[in-house]
């Protein structure tokens, strides 16, 4: 080979190898900065669509307007704490609440955060008081003003000794931009969705998905994760395959208290090694909710709802459906709530003592029948759950199996959440799955919610004890004297207790499943919001 045309290929070989080179490192740069995009961003999956996420309506995902809007003050651990209100005073008639806001927030479009922003937002959350009856700070505001730029002043007409709670709520006293604002409020819809929070609603594709992108301004410092899909998907398997395949990156027990996938496949994603389970405290009670105004219907006996109380195997549900991560439940509250150390006698799962509440009450089983009946009447009932929701499903089809055994005739039927809060208000059921509040709520959100025609006045409505049980809710929430509220929430608790309206399951927890090298996963005090500001890739 002559000397030229050696040279000329070694030339020829170096060209090539750095093309090579060249290529190789473009690709890595590739893979890098996809790397890069999943370490800020987070894809969670939903069995349910964002919906309407007005801030001051009730059919919102809550994870999702948390990470939107704030509230003047935050329910934590250790007590109220500040949040969009820097301090404030309260009066010492304990009506008077004066709030000093932060100086350096602004809504999503520009619009300052200042006092005339809080009065326009608590004005329009009033101007719809019959929607938010439930929440008995709504029933109580007197007068709002505006003292200075980022004073405001909430007058209320008697001592309320939760509205600081109340007002740390996911809803509906929290923020969103007067911009949005449709004939001057917020009951008839809003043009937009823009809060004070730490994340930016920026496209929303009805059931299919949403995502919020970072505020870069945000007055508690911009976010590390920069970007959080929430993204429709079938809970169960197809939530799994997700996973496995990457599609989706997170998931958490949601609104309704349910989980996207089960707890054998939360545990076969730890063992990939790829995926952290992270579990809170106890945060609410899944229960069993009868409906004590159908007088015509045999939910309204105490006696065949005790039945069905002490039929219900919950041992076998926190260990066989649920693995031991949702304990077993004997009372509405459990012992982590406020004020919920009240002696209450414990109904244990028995199948024998069922069956002679119902004898005793007159239900009785003849001519080999598989039914009982009374005076003609069979002893028949529905219960309607989550469809959404496997466990609840499992635990229904269990449930209807020993009711059975014992001669009720259950039929289980799944609907939308959505249906099912309709049927709680309109007292167009038996019996339905639910759950309480949650933990920063609780006693006093679910207590206050017994008197509320949107909420549990159809599953109080019908005892015997229903105007004293009014009686005593009203003068808890005024109470300002600790030993006297104590009093009245053990009268409370034992009264509903005793007649077997709410009936426990079990004590639920918040589930994350979340990338192995994902940081700084948290709870909050409610079971509705996760603190994704705080989260970060390691």
């Amino acid at each position: 080979m002559k000397k030229g045309s050696a040279f000329g290929l070694i030339l020829l070989l170096l060209s090539v190898i750095t093309v090579l080179a060249g290529c190789g490192q473009e690709e890595g740069t590739k893979k890098e900065s996809a790397n890069s995009e999943v370490k800020s961003e987070l894809i969670y999956a939903s069995a349910k669509d964002i919906n309407d996420m007005n801030p001051h309506l009730y059919t919102g995902s809550m994870p999702a307007q948390g990470m939107v809007y704030e509230s003047l003050v935050e329910n934590t651990v250790d007590g109220i704490k500040p949040l969009l209100a820097e301090s404030w005073d309260i009066a010492e008639d304990g009506k008077t609440y004066t709030f000093y806001l932060r100086q350096d927030v602004k809504f999503h479009d520009g619009e300052p955060f200042n006092a005339e922003a809080v009065k326009q937002n608590i004005d329009a959350v009033q101007a719809n008081a019959e929607k938010h009856a439930w929440i008995k700070l709504s029933t109580k505001i007197v007068s709002t003003k505006v003292m200075d730029e980022y004073t405001f002043e909430l007058v209320l007409s008697e001592p309320y000794y939760p509205a600081l709670v109340e007002l740390s709520m996911t809803r509906p006293y929290v923020f969103i931009s007067p911009k949005d604002f449709t004939n001057g409020g917020t009951k008839d819809g809003v043009s937009g969705y823009h809060g004070t929070g730490p994340y930016k609603l920026i496209a929303h594709k009805i059931d299919e998905n949403a995502t919020f992108e970072a505020n870069e301004d945000y007055w508690g410092g911009a976010p590390e994760i920069q970007k959080i899909t929430s993204k429709v998907l079938p809970a169960g398997e197809t939530t799994l395959l997700a996973l496995q395949k990457g599609e989706i990156n997170f998931v958490f027990t949601d609104d309704r208290g349910a989980d996207s996938i089960d707890v054998e496949a939360m545990n076969q994603l730890a063992d990939s090694g790829d995926f952290q389970v992270v579990r809170s405290e106890a945060m609410n009670t899944n229960m069993i909710v009868a409906n004590s105004s159908k007088m015509d219907n045999p939910v309204h006996e105490t006696a065949v709802r005790e039945a069905i109380w002490v039929a219900i195997d919950r041992e076998t549900i926190s260990n066989d459906i649920f693995n031991g991560t949702q304990t077993v439940a004997d009372t509405l509250f459990s012992s982590n709530v406020n004020y919920a150390h009240v002696e209450l006698k414990k109904r244990e799962y028995n199948p024998e003592t069922a069956k002679e509440l119902l004898e005793k009450a007159g239900w009785t089983l003849t001519n080999g029948k598989a039914v009982r009946t009374k005076n003609g009447q069979q002893l028949a009932l529905t219960l309607y759950y989550d469809s959404n929701s496997s466990s609840q499903k499992t635990q229904a089809e269990l449930i209807q199996h020993a009711l059975k055994g014992l001669g009720i005739q259950l039929e289980i039927v799944g609907e939308e959440s959505t249906s099912i809060a309709n049927r709680r208000a309109t007292g167009e059921y038996d019996l339905l799955f639910n759950q309480t509040w949650g933990l920063a709520y609780d006693p006093q959100s679910t207590i206050s919610a017994f008197t509320s025609d949107s909420a549990y006045k159809h599953t109080t409505s019908g005892l015997t004890q229903a105007e004293e049980l009014y009686k005593k809710i009203d003068e808890v929430m005024v109470s300002t004297d600790d030993a006297s509220r104590q009093l009245l929430y053990a009268d409370i608790m034992r009264i509903v207790h005793d007649e077997a309206v709410f009936i426990p399951i079990t004590n639920g927890r918040v589930t994350v499943v979340a990338p192995k090298n994902l940081d700084g996963i948290s709870f909050k005090q409610t079971q509705y919001e996760l603190p994704f500001e705080q989260m970060n890739f390691k």
